[in-house]
């Protein structure tokens, strides 16, 4: 299959949402599928107001519309709410196309924690986003509930994977000193950082991640280590040195780093919340506890080959086919015409005005050159002119003459023009094709006879009077 995939969320941004779809992408092309991202990549953009590192593409509609109609995919899938998955579902709306959608992030939660925009609102934004898309796939069963509870959509669950390959457990790891305890993530106040970082506990704290609270965070916290952002290679190293991860997110719908922890072998520390308890559940890779001191204390006795076994248990080809499964047919393209078929369709504003004068010049000259009849009815164009020159006709009159006469040169265009398109189809003779054409050679002979009426009864009263 042909499979678009549309997200605002691309490199260089890490977090779960590009990996994921990232190593999604990957795995259909080994599974023999052709796919495109469009991305923020090659568009103009600015820095998200609070979040810097999200570039929000401006004005993409055309564009957007453009990459669809050249790539010409068989399935949709609209991964983000922003700018291009807004100009992707337009797209997909006004020309009747199925399409599916994803849910990643608590998206309403984060506004609301950073400029306290009522639920209600995002959820309804929402709500009419995911509501033209054929299915929703979201996380996490808890974020399906969610989903439900708030009518959005029709969700369905499609997990996260982790490469097992790149993180894995290093052999002839060495035991600290004195315990790490680690958190992965954007430094952000929606992570609920602080929750970790004011834990009172005789241990080290590492923080690996980039964010607009960091430099707040480093200020409050100088004992914390703060690593600064780092590659997914290089997180390998961090998770195998740390001997717990503390995930204190009360907002993140599933947490990704949580496998890529566990995978390396390092036991979570975490609030019995959906995300962690639909990721960790009763599988005693880590401990999920309300009290986040105790459950770092409890962790550390958990041997690190637990959570490494229980990792192995989520592949990105396993999840990658779930999500090839959800996927749906843009359309029934045997039986159904649908305008992104149509190569001469393709133009917008300005260019399609130019485009349009260009062939109504090009008709004219066809009809000009190549039908006598239309040149003999531009004779009654010359005779309506003269009647208006010579006779004292009022403005009515003159009106009305330029409008029949305008009318029987539009009537023969479309004749001509049914007729080229039967021709187009076949020369051989067929009682429709016969039937359809003497339907456009009556049209012309009564908008002559009109002709003739207004123009005789005009010549009749100038005359009389």
């Amino acid at each position: 299959m042909k499979i678009l995939v549309v997200t605002d969320a691309w490199y260089p941004q890490v977090n779960g949402v590009v990996r994921t779809l990232d190593e999604t992408s990957k795995q259909l092309k080994k599974f023999g599928h052709e796919v495109k991202l469009i991305t923020p990549e090659g568009f103009l953009t600015m820095p998200c107001p609070t979040y810097p590192e999200i570039k929000l593409s401006l004005f993409p509609g055309a564009r957007v519309s453009s990459m669809i109609r050249e790539f010409n995919p068989d399935r949709l899938h609209i991964a983000t709410e922003g700018p291009l998955g807004l100009s992707a579902r337009g797209y997909a709306i006004r020309n009747g196309l199925a399409f599916t959608s994803a849910y990643h992030t608590r998206f309403p939660e984060y506004v609301h924690a950073r400029i306290k925009l009522p639920l209600k609102i995002t959820y309804a934004f929402l709500r009419w986003f995911h509501g033209r898309s054929e299915l929703v796939m979201v996380p996490t069963e808890e974020v399906k509930k969610d989903l439900l509870k708030y009518k959005i959509g029709n969700p369905q669950i499609w997990a996260r994977g982790v490469d097992l390959e790149i993180f894995k457990p290093k052999k002839g790891r060495r035991k600290n000193k004195k315990p790490i305890l680690l958190n992965v993530g954007r430094v952000a106040i929606e992570k609920n950082l602080e929750e970790f970082l004011k834990i009172d506990l005789p241990y080290e704290k590492w923080v690996v991640g980039d964010g607009p609270a960091l430099k707040e965070l480093k200020k409050k916290y100088p004992k914390v280590i703060f690593q600064g952002a780092k590659s997914k290679e290089e997180l390998e190293y961090y998770y195998n040195k740390a001997d717990v991860f503390v995930f204190p997110s009360k907002t993140d719908t599933f947490g990704l780093v949580l496998l890529e922890a566990m995978a390396c072998g390092l036991p979570v520390a975490a609030f019995p919340i959906s995300g962690p308890l639909d990721v960790i559940g009763n599988s005693d890779a880590g401990i999920l506890n309300s009290n986040l001191k105790e459950a770092c204390k409890k962790a550390l006795l958990i041997p690190r080959k637990v959570p490494r076994e229980y990792a192995k248990t989520f592949s990105w080809e396993l999840t990658s086919k779930t999500f090839e499964s959800y996927l749906v047919s843009i359309r029934d393209k045997d039986t159904t015409y649908n305008i992104e078929d149509n190569p001469h369709k393709g133009n917008t504003g300005i260019t399609r005005a130019i485009h349009a004068a260009k062939n109504s010049w090009s008709g004219l000259t066809f009809a000009l050159r190549e039908e006598s009849a239309f040149r003999q009815e531009i004779l009654l164009v010359i005779i309506s002119l003269s009647i208006i020159l010579v006779s004292e006709v009022s403005t009515i009159e003159i009106l009305l003459m330029i409008f029949t006469t305008s009318l029987v040169l539009i009537i023969e265009l479309l004749n001509s023009s049914v007729e080229a398109a039967i021709d187009r189809i076949s020369f051989d003779y067929h009682g429709l094709s016969k039937r359809a054409k003497d339907y456009g050679s009556a049209a012309v002979m009564l908008t002559l006879i009109l002709w003739v009426l207004i123009h005789g009864l005009i010549l009749f009263n100038d005359y009389v009077g």
